[in-house]
């Protein structure tokens, strides 16, 4: 799943190609996970945002259009002609399959935006596990948005508040981290990362204050590395110009169970917590 790095990367590639752009038709997969995709129409794109793992694209009547990739989403810009466009003829229904088009089209595609100039925004899940919403600006209509933690770079993301958080829980130290409670926008690979990085245990259900203060400085340094690489791409992640990532090169924990750790060639473990699969050395990272 696209974490805060993959989302990120897509937002600073999208803005400067569809800031401005007026929607004027729009289509989607019948799915009510997408359909909400045709309220844009009539709106121009004032700016493009994100919180957490969530696109928020700012339309000029005060709407703001969600965009959550889920595990395999995908949104480029396809130029007026391009055959890969397909599904969003002039004439095409509004709230149609984009890929069932009389020219063709990715059949994973499953929204669209068309805009004045010809061009179209669209939105590729195979596994249909995004979701689209048009909601007020102030994202009331979200409550999942509105129970998100800090952002990681803002201030109010402090050692102090990561500590607070984490105690306040029994939960292991990781499932917490998934939960975007503690902080927005952390997932499994970048979970695992920094807290081999901080030499914590992702099993353990405590954390003192000095384990915490590394924790958050070594959540900052992954995150901001991984937006520098351009978000990781193991499988299905691209970014807005069709590109990969290059941060899987640099993984130092996550995916790399059996193979030795970096820091003490101690051999890295791999096991299942809370349902989520979790590597960890067990030489840096004890409970």
């Amino acid at each position: 799943m696209p974490e805060l790095p993959e989302v990120e990367t897509i937002r600073r590639g999208l803005a400067p190609l569809v800031t401005g752009a007026v929607v004027v038709d729009a289509g989607s997969h019948p799915s009510a996970k997408f359909s909400p995709a045709v309220e844009a129409v009539g709106t121009a794109i004032e700016s493009v945002d994100r919180r957490g793992k969530y696109l928020l694209l700012g339309l000029d009547d005060g709407r703001r259009l969600v965009v959550h990739l889920g595990m395999t989403g995908q949104l480029r810009v396809v130029e007026a002609g391009d055959p890969a466009g397909g599904g969003a003829p002039a004439g095409g229904e509004a709230g149609g399959d984009p890929g069932a088009g009389p020219d063709g089209g990715d059949p994973h595609d499953r929204a669209w935006w068309r805009f004045a100039d010809g061009r179209q925004l669209r939105f590729r899940d195979v596994r249909r596990f995004g979701r689209i919403a048009v909601v007020d600006r102030d994202l009331s209509g979200l409550p999942t948005l509105a129970a998100l933690g800090p952002e990681p770079f803002d201030p109010a993301f402090t050692p102090e508040h990561l500590w607070a958080r984490l105690r306040a829980s029994r939960a292991r130290i990781k499932t917490q981290l998934l939960s975007q409670r503690p902080v927005a926008g952390v997932g499994n690979i970048y979970a695992d990362e920094a807290l081999w990085l901080a030499g914590g245990h992702p099993a353990a259900r405590r954390l003192g204050r000095p384990g915490a203060t590394r924790l958050h400085a070594a959540i900052v340094e992954v995150l901001a590395s991984a937006i520098d690489h351009g978000g990781t791409t193991l499988r299905d992640y691209r970014t807005a110009l069709g590109d990969v990532g290059g941060n899987q090169l640099h993984l130092r924990c996550y995916g790399r169970g059996g193979e030795p750790c970096e820091r003490c060639g101690t051999e890295l473990r791999r096991a299942v917590y809370d349902g989520r699969g979790t590597t960890w050395c067990p030489r840096c990272q004890r409970r």
